[in-house]
């Protein structure tokens, strides 16, 4: 695999894992520890993210 075959595949790679990351901030959750688990994780973060209690509302 080229370079940049690799470089897209790592691109395509943190902007996943940014998704349930994006979520569980909403809900006001840490940002960075669920891009770290959604790295390791995906569909469990994934689940996770939508599972969490919603902590921005009172």
């Amino acid at each position: 695999m080229s370079f940049v075959a690799w470089a897209i595949c790592f691109t395509v790679w943190i902007a996943v894992a940014v998704w349930p990351a994006r979520v569980a901030g909403r809900n006001g959750h840490n940002f960075l520890p669920f891009v770290v688990f959604s790295l390791l994780f995906f569909p469990a973060a994934l689940i996770v993210a939508y599972l969490v209690r919603d902590r921005s509302r009172g």
